[in-house]
Order: structure tokens, then sequence, then C-alpha cells
């Protein structure tokens, strides 16, 4: 059980009300120096991460615009540095694992010597620190960004340098033993997943009744099928109508996590657009698809009536047809693959999906009773699925809360932990998760 200090000092900061009583507070622009190094344009291209820190593009991974042209005007990071960037306010600081160029509008700290780099690197990560960053804060809305002339006049707490060794030490051993329990349970929920697509898989393909004979699809991705279902070209299945509306129709955007649903019910928004021209009129059971994004599975059926923008294709059934049977159909990674390969675009997730690619695609075409059926029998199943993942993802939570506080007590000194014996161990870094914008706008 670790206890706080003998003795305790206050601060004048609003961000830490007090630390121990041999620790210094010093004004961070006399614990790190600015780098503004430019002209280096053959360096690798870095992404401040807040998952992952600053690290290469390829290693976080190609959803980022990259720049391709006045790369000499980029800032030069090196290993061991310290980086502001846009989104610093909401979790943190980055540290720099590896060389290279980044963005000229993020800041970038070297650290003195006297200050153990991986010490500020747990606190410039927790939950304490993260209030001080939102006190710097300049801008508004979708353009804040942290002052970093408002920040380097705040003090920080600067423990001895043998102590910021065993902080570190001792926060190394701890979030390591943390870090494996929650890649273990995240191991969990990806055995899950991978056994509810393959229910939904099968169910989608294959039918319910396992007795019933089979056919060749004539579709090398399918395989056989019920020998009773028909495939069609999606042509016979849909076709996109753009209908006319009236001032005041609910508007409606599609969430990769959600679906397709209000606006007003979205987590994160976009700036609203100041005309609906040209946006289409969504009547429920038709599927609608973000065209640029259709392999990555974000398209849904329609609960509701109301607009989307222009930017989506809307469908409506030609034949009697439950969409919510083709959203499942259409998110299996088959046919997420067949999508991919269909759209037209060079980068990474800005592929269009064009209504011709989509109607040339080949689709099973069960009975209606039995798509209801299908439909009916997943969400049963997947429910249960769903649940035990939401008990893990609990699990997580807790223990990841856990781990915030442990660090934000250690290194601001709540706890003392110079005494406790640290064991050899291996270092297990965060479970690193790219930062993915699940929400798609609608306007």
């Amino acid at each position: 059980m670790l206890k706080p200090y003998d003795g305790y000092k206050g601060t004048d900061q609003l961000w830490l009300d007090s630390v121990p009583k041999h620790w210094d507070m010093i004004k961070t622009k006399y614990l790190f120096s600015e780098r503004s190094s430019k002209g280096f344009p053959d360096e690798p291209l870095l992404v401040a991460s807040q998952n992952m820190g600053v690290v290469p593009k390829g290693v976080y991974g190609n959803r980022t615009v990259e720049a391709t042209k006045d790369l000499h005007l980029l800032k030069l990071v090196k290993v061991g540095d310290f980086v502001i960037s846009l989104r610093s306010f909401q979790g943190g600081i980055e540290y720099a694992y590896y060389q290279g160029i980044i963005s000229p509008a993020y800041t970038v700290m070297i650290p003195k010597s006297f200050i153990a780099a991986n010490y500020f690197r747990h606190l410039a990560k927790s939950k304490t620190f993260i209030e001080l960053l939102q006190m710097c804060v300049t801008g508004i809305r979708e353009g804040q960004n942290v002052d970093y002339n408002k920040l380097k006049n705040y003090r920080l707490p600067v423990p001895p340098r043998k102590e910021q060794d065993q902080i570190v030490k001792y926060l190394d051993w701890q979030t390591a033993k943390i870090n494996t329990l929650i890649k273990a349970k995240k191991k969990q929920i990806e055995l899950l997943k991978e056994q509810k697509q393959a229910v939904i898989n099968k169910a989608v393909t294959k039918g319910l009744d396992d007795t019933v004979p089979m056919k060749d699809s004539g579709i090398e991705w399918l395989g056989e099928v019920p020998e009773h279902w028909e495939v069609f070209l999606n042509k016979r299945l849909y076709m996109e109508n753009v209908r006319k509306f009236e001032v005041g129709e609910t508007v409606l955007s599609l969430s990769q996590k959600s679906g397709l649903i209000p606006y007003s019910e979205m987590k994160e928004r976009s700036m609203h657009t100041s005309t609906y021209d040209n946006w289409k009129l969504v009547l429920p059971n038709d599927l609608v698809l973000n065209r640029f994004k259709a392999h990555l599975g974000v398209l849904f059926s329609s609960a509701y009536k109301g607009i989307v923008t222009f930017h989506y294709g809307v469908y409506e059934p030609q034949l009697p047809i439950l969409s919510q049977y083709y959203e499942l159909l259409y998110h299996t990674p088959a046919y997420c693959c067949i999508f991919a390969g269909r759209s037209n675009g060079m980068t990474v997730g800005l592929q269009n999906l064009s209504n011709q690619n989509f109607y040339n695609v080949y689709s099973v075409y069960p009975p209606l009773q039995e798509q209801q059926a299908i439909v009916t029998y997943l969400e049963e199943k997947t429910a249960l699925i769903d649940k035990a993942i939401a008990v893990i993802e609990k699990e997580i939570e807790l223990v990841s809360e856990y781990k915030t506080s442990l660090i934000s007590s250690v290194v601001t000194g709540k706890v003392d932990v110079r005494d406790v014996v640290v064991p050899d161990f291996e270092v297990v870094e965060d479970v690193a998760e790219v930062e993915n914008d699940e929400d798609e706008m609608g306007g």
C-alpha cells in the first residue's frame, strides 16, 4: 500500500495545490528549450498520435493527408523530444520515439539534462497535467490549440533526479502489468468479434437451415448458396432515388459505430451546412452509403425519414427487400473487399464507389421472409456476443482509469515510491490504437 510523503509544501499553481517539500517547482521554460530547426526535407514524415506518441506515418497508418511539397518548412524532431500537437489539450504532450519532420504548427520541446525524459513522458500524459494544458488553450471549437507562451510560464513539479528515475522505474513496472492485462482482454474482444463475424457470414450467405440443398452461386467470393436463393446484379435490387423534400426534414448523418442517425444524436458534430440544396430525401428501408467509405462498411439501412448530404448514395429497394439484411451482407469482409476493388481513387479512405460500380456487384437474394428470419436470428445471437464484449470493455475502462489515477498520483507526489523494490520486468507499452474519427458527418 503506497503512502503519502512525510511533508508537503503549497504551490502557487491553480492546477497543483501541493508537492513533497523537497521537490522543486520550476517554470516550463527553464525545463525545456524549443526546437525550431527547418530545412530537412529528406527526413521521414512524423505524426503526433495521442496513443502512439510521435511516430512515422508508416507506423501510424495511412489515414492522414501526406505533405508532398514545402517539406523544408517542416520542423525537425529528434528522439526524446516532446511535441505539442493540435490535440494536446485533449490527450497530453507526445513523446518522440523517432527522428523526422513534423508540422510547423506544432511546438517541439527539448528537455534539459536535469529532467529525465521518461519522467516527463509520464507527467505529460497524466490527467492532472492535461488539466493544466486545458488552462493554456487558445482559440475556439475545432481551432483550439495549446499556447506554449502560456504553458512555459507555469511551474512543473521536479523531484531530485534519482527520485525521477525511481518514479519512472516504478511506473514502467506497474504499467507493464496493467498493459499486459489490457492486451489479454483486448485479445478476448478480438476473438469474440471474430466469432460474431463468423456467425453473421454464415447466416447471410448460407441461410439458417443446414439441411437445404445448395448450389454454386457462380460468385467466386460467395461459393455455394441455398438452392432456392437467387443471384442478381445490384441494379436489380436497388436503384438510387433522388427525391424532392420539404423544408424541415430531419437531418441525418452516417456514423460508422451507430449507423444512420439524426444529426442531433451525433457525439461529435462538424460545422453545420448553410444550405440543404441538392440534399437527398431518405425513407425507411432505404440503403444509404458513404460513397468514399463503403469499403469500410459505412453503409446502413435507414430507420428514419430525413435528408442526407448529396455525397451519400441513397438506394431504394426494387424488389421485396429488407435492407437490414443487405446491411449485414455488405458489412462482411468479402463485400468490403469487393467494394474496395470497385472504388475509384488512389488515396486510402477516399475511394469513390460510383453508382455504376455498385450496380455491377452481384448479390444473393433470399425470399423476403427468409431475409427477415436471418435479421431476427442475428439480432438475438449477436446481442449475446455484444453483451460479453461490453462487459470486457467495462473491465478495460476500469483498469485504464486505475492506471491513469496511479500515474497522476505518483508523478505529482501524492504517493511515495522511493522505497519500493522494483523487480526485473519486461516493459510492455500501451496497446496502440490508431485514432479514428468514427462519425461521418452529414454536412
